[in-house]
């Protein structure tokens, strides 16, 4: 009987990956393999409401740009990596006005970089010279996050990055330590952040999650683990995978959701039951055509659900770029996940998980001209998103964190950057312990002229000194994943210390 279960799962996620209902309804293909039985429980089911939102930035954010160090020193080898080239990149120091007359996107015409003041003063790094407090400031287009991180509702994670063991600068050039694969490959570094493996992978670290969490969620246990931005490892669990959400909200079938079909109003009712019957009465019609018609009822619940609740919608952004008004394809990923975390008590859900996306960061070249406007997007979207939930009273309930398969070079290539390996990150929400930053905001600079930078190697990239596995730790222990169960799903985790970083 057990080899038999085994076989009927792993057909149904077959169905799932080859799309059996076509490419229209792809991601109702998908939602149907969330419709398996929940993980046995192995934690207390919690009787609170929480939800982490992963805003995934593809393509590899440019760090540098993002959280910059305004120390003397730190400044002066910034300026001289970056002002550059036939685009320089260097962004403009704190207090500079901006230039309406440069071109739109240049240093020049964003003005200077916001500075932040720490809650807890950081020393100044090896090889960075300075006394007492070290100065720290955000992209000039970060206007509100700099002022929730003051509200102390933002933290600034340093220096993350796919690592296996603890790295020194020596170790890697030595080769000395076991590394993770392919390193500046998007495809294997964007895996390794979501699932701890190279592409390939099927289990995610979050969908492990809610393997173990699910059964608080009881008989809507499908919606654990929701994306508005297609496919994501991440949310891959055992039992548990992603269900994917539209900005409407459930993905369904043309024709059922319809009032008539063909000019009748008994077709979408006729259809259902086309799809929903067996073909014969063995085993895999009769499954698949239950899992089908469970999946169709869940689309319904979840429509129902959200019909009963409104969240305000995101205004219009103006992008940097043009100067105009535009929608911002974040912010309204973000108001499907506000959405639907408001109408988690009609659902039953007592924890979710949630995935988005903004992607174009891989600004190889042109990147004055692409990298403002994603940070423009960010703002405007994590910030809507986190006054959204306070509205609603609900922002200590939702921590929301951004990712990327890794940073950029620390040098430009004259028009942008390249592919590097540690970053830095924001975390938002009402829980979070902000206004600070968690690890040592590492040495910034390139060897040159007998400076040798601890942290960095070639043309800038730091080496992490804080694993993927600490960051997602610490935002699992809030969810209420326990200790022993954090070891298991982050198998490296006990070599690193300390195992999690307490900034929520």
């Amino acid at each position: 009987m057990k080899r038999i279960d085994v076989s009927r799962r792993e057909f149904l996620r077959a169905s799932s990956a080859l799309s059996i209902l076509g490419p229209v309804a792809a991601p109702f293909g998908v939602n149907l393999a969330t419709i398996g039985a929940a993980a046995a429980q192995t934690t207390t089911p919690p009787t609170d409401y929480k939800a982490l939102v992963c805003v995934f930035m593809f393509g590899g954010n440019d760090a540098s740009n993002m959280v910059l160090p305004t120390d003397t020193d730190s400044w002066t080898r910034y300026q001289a990596a970056r002002n550059q080239g036939a685009q320089p990149i260097a962004l403009m120091p704190a207090g500079t006005p901006p230039d309406t007359t440069a071109a739109r996107g240049t240093p020049a015409f964003l003005g200077g970089v916001l500075p932040i003041t720490l809650k807890t003063a950081q020393a100044f790094p090896a090889g960075t010279a300075g006394s007492g407090a070290r100065p720290f400031a955000l992209h000039p287009l970060l206007t509100n996050l700099q002022s929730i991180f003051t509200q102390g509702k933002v933290a600034i994670v340093a220096n993350v990055g796919t690592l296996l063991t603890p790295t020194t600068k020596a170790q890697y050039q030595g080769k000395q330590v076991p590394l993770p694969r392919s390193l500046f490959s998007h495809n294997d570094q964007q895996s390794e952040w979501q699932s701890g493996a190279a592409e390939g992978a099927r289990i995610g670290w979050a969908g492990q999650m809610g393997d173990l969490l699910a059964s608080a969620n009881g008989a809507n246990s499908i919606f654990t683990a929701i994306s508005t931005a297609g496919n994501a490892v991440m949310l891959a669990g055992n039992s548990i995978l992603q269900y994917q959400v539209s900005a409407s909200g459930a993905v369904g079938i043309n024709g059922i959701s319809n009032a008539s079909l063909y000019g009748t109003n008994s077709g979408p009712a006729a259809l259902r039951a086309v799809i929903t019957t067996p073909s014969s009465s063995s085993v895999y019609p009769s499954d698949y055509a239950a899992v089908v018609n469970r999946s169709i009822s869940a689309g319904s619940t979840l429509n129902t659900a959200l019909a009963g609740v409104t969240v305000v919608a995101p205004t219009q952004y103006t992008n940097p770029i043009t100067g105009n008004a535009a929608t911002n394809p974040l912010a309204t990923q973000l108001q499907t996940v506000a959405h639907i975390i408001a109408a988690a008590p009609a659902l039953g859900a007592k924890r979710q998980i949630f995935f988005v996306s903004i992607g174009g960061f891989d600004t190889h070249a042109n990147q004055n001209n692409v990298q403002p406007n994603l940070m423009a997007q960010l703002d405007h979207g994590l910030a809507y998103f986190y006054t959204t939930l306070s509205g609603l009273g609900l922002a200590d309930s939702v921590t929301a964190f951004t990712m990327s398969e890794f940073a950029r070079t620390f040098t430009t290539n004259g028009l942008g950057t390249d592919h590097a390996w540690g970053s830095h990150h924001l975390v938002v929400g009402g829980a979070v312990k902000g206004g600070d930053m968690y690890n040592q905001f590492p040495t910034v600079g390139v060897d040159l002229g007998g400076f040798n930078n601890p942290n960095a190697v070639g043309s800038g990239a730091l080496i992490p000194t804080v694993a993927v596995d600490q960051y997602a730790a610490t935002l699992g222990a809030w969810f209420g994943v326990t200790p022993a169960n954090l070891a298991t799903i982050f198998p490296n985790l006990a070599g690193f210390t300390p195992a999690t970083l307490g900034f929520v």
